[in-house]
C-alpha cells in the first residue's frame, strides 16, 4: 500500500508559520538584489543569511519586508557576501 508522506505528517503551527515566512522572504530578497531565487538561496546559505533567517524568523516576520531583507543582506555582507 502506497502512502503519501505529506498526508501522514503534521507540523505544528509555529513550524508552518516559519516555513511560510521563509518561502515568502527568499523571493523578496532575490527580487531586491536582482537574483534568481535559487541563487538567492545559495547566497544566503554561503554567507550566513540562512542561519540568521531561520534563527530569528519570529522577530523578522514582524518587521517591514524592506527592513527584513536589508537586515539579512547586512548579515551576508558582514560575512563576506557582496552584491
Amino acid at each position: 500500500m502506497h502512502h503519501n508522506f505529506l498526508s501522514m505528517t503534521t507540523i505544528d503551527k509555529a513550524t508552518g508559520d516559519k516555513i511560510s515566512f521563509i518561502l515568502f522572504i527568499i523571493p523578496q530578497f532575490a527580487r531586491a538584489y536582482k537574483m534568481k531565487i535559487q541563487d538567492a538561496y545559495f547566497y544566503l546559505k554561503k554567507y550566513g543569511g540562512w542561519d540568521f533567517l531561520t534563527k530569528h524568523w519570529w522577530g523578522l516576520h514582524t518587521d517591514n519586508v524592506i527592513w527584513t531583507v536589508h537586515d539579512i543582506y547586512t548579515i551576508c555582507r558582514n560575512n563576506g557576501g557582496l552584491r
